[in-house]
């Protein structure tokens, strides 16, 4: 029996062999335990770093995120949504395209909102960066735990994003459990995942692209054209779409949310992450992902290897992510971590044939790693902090919501004249119902001309503008934060509206009974 690979060599008896022997993969399995629990350790502090730094909450959606989870919690999985009447999500149309992540979030919402908000958004992007160390060590990869921690090295567009109080890090653990699968041939899995996906995020197009990209480097790079990957993703995505508490409207929800972005059908605003970065910001917010992905082509070059599937996978899905990118500063989300892990990937051969060289390149690999990470971790959680903390204060509308539970009808419309203002509002008040929120083609695809009244009222185009507010929004009352200057002039002039409430950041107005009905 061999024994000085595995044992030390005083450990040479048949008797303790076969101890050891028994005992070994034990061992390992605990090994890998204790990697797994100090990487999530790691990545959890690191992430609580950037999180608190702030009391503030990354960005707008996750205030209605939270809020989400603990109506639903409250009032069960699929409550009444009546806070957006004259929207795609009115109540009878309503369909919750982050289904399972506000599940997810629930156990989060016991306790103050704001900071289970931000324990969700450090437990959730930690996991996502454990299953990217396990994806790699799956591939043997040399010191997958060092190459792991690059996901906080990687880019800080990338760690603010993570950071937000929104699906993106859950979806970014699925994307590399489709990997997971399909590496290791678990093809039924992506069933079950694809299902999952549907159920998570209106993203879940993106599994075709993950799976499709595995599936051409198989039959680019060992001649297998094997269609029974995309077969059990698409099966997945299908019964998730049909077998849906929200099904049909789910159908036509996603058609309406996705189309105008995606051919850019709308000139509307939808909010600066549907847009690109200038190219040089992208250089600055992600510079360490781009210098991955051309650390990864060059291995490429320096290897005399063959490019394996999983590295060719993982170069497409890089080049994929990398040209949406270029579209949509959006998909900073997934670009670094894929670059990452190709960068990984495709050094791999190179790292495996320089430690048969010599037992110091044992630790000198590893050092020479960190020694490169640790700057960049250092840097890009500074920067990813200072993005943090220009967040808006988390108070913003909280009295003024206060103000409005105490003193208007329950379920009584408040016309606001920001539609992302909604989040907060909603975030403080649920005793109200509002405008339009979360994305303003939702009004325009239910009522274009409603929409482009609203516009015309919030920009002060629209004189004496309470008899409309009242008959044709249903509003008696109107919050304004104090930018909008000109509808403000135009408020101040009617004499159908009187201020009734005022603080740092809101206005309140109610339309007074003129010569006109208020029904």
């Amino acid at each position: 029996m061999q024994s000085s690979r595995l044992f030390p060599r005083f450990l040479t008896t048949q008797s303790q062999q076969g101890y050891l022997g028994r005992i070994w993969p034990a061992l390992a399995a605990r090994s890998v335990w204790l990697v797994g629990t100090g990487l999530f350790g790691l990545f959890a502090i690191v992430l609580a770093a950037i999180q608190f730094s702030t009391p503030d909450l990354a960005g707008n959606d996750g205030y209605y995120h939270i809020k989400l989870a603990q109506v639903m919690g409250q009032q069960g999985l699929r409550p009444v949504f009546t806070w957006l009447p004259l929207t795609i999500l009115s109540a009878d149309a309503f369909y919750d395209h982050h289904f399972l992540y506000h599940v997810l979030l629930i156990p989060f919402t016991f306790g103050d909102l704001r900071l289970g908000a931000k324990w969700a958004s450090v437990i959730l992007p930690a996991a996502a960066f454990l299953a990217g160390w396990w994806l790699l060590r799956s591939r043997r990869v040399p010191f997958a735990a060092i190459w792991s921690l690059g996901f906080v090295a990687v880019s800080e567009a990338f760690l603010y994003r993570m950071s937000m109080p929104r699906v993106q890090s859950a979806s970014l653990l699925m994307l590399f459990l489709i990997l997971y699968a399909a590496f290791s041939r678990r093809y039924r899995w992506l069933a079950g995942l694809g299902f999952l996906y549907v159920w998570l995020y209106d993203a879940f197009p993106l599994i075709v692209l993950v799976v499709g990209a595995y599936t051409a480097a198989r039959w680019l790079f060992e001649r297998q054209f094997d269609v029974r990957p995309l077969a059990y993703a698409g099966l997945g995505v299908g019964l998730g779409l049909v077998i849906n508490p929200y099904f049909p409207d789910n159908l036509v929800f996603i058609y309406h949310h996705l189309a105008p972005k995606l051919t850019g059908a709308t000139a509307t605003s939808v909010g600066n992450e549907w847009y690109p970065y200038r190219t040089w910001t992208l250089v600055e917010n992600s510079g360490v992902a781009l210098g991955a992905f051309l650390a990864g082509v060059l291995a490429l070059g320096l290897s005399n290897r063959r490019m394996n599937t999983s590295t060719a996978t993982l170069f497409f899905i890089s080049v994929l992510f990398g040209a949406m990118l270029f579209k949509s500063r959006r998909f900073v989300e997934y670009f670094p971590a894929f670059a990452l892990l190709f960068c990984a990937a495709a050094w791999q051969p190179i790292l495996q044939e320089w430690l048969q060289l010599g037992s110091w390149r044992k630790w000198a690999i590893p050092a020479i790693l960190t020694a490169l990470l640790l700057p960049a971790v250092w840097f890009n959680v500074g920067q990813a902090q200072a993005s943090l903390q220009k967040s808006k204060p988390y108070q913003q509308y909280a009295a003024a919501s206060a103000w409005l539970q105490a003193n208007t009808p329950a379920g009584s419309r408040v016309f606001q004249t920001d539609w992302d203002d909604f989040t907060r509002l909603y975030f403080y008040n649920t005793h109200n119902t509002y405008t339009l929120g979360l994305d303003p083609t939702y009004m325009q695809l239910d009522d274009p001309a409603l929409y482009d009244l609203w516009v015309n009222i919030t920009r002060g185009k629209v004189d004496n503008p309470a008899q409309t507010i009242s008959q044709t929004f249903g509003s008696e009352y109107i919050i304004t934060d104090l930018k909008h200057t000109a509808f403000l002039d135009v408020a101040e002039a009617d004499p159908h509206l009187e201020e009734l409430y005022r603080d740092e950041y809101a206005v309140i107005l109610r339309v007074t009974q003129g010569g006109w009905s208020m029904e």
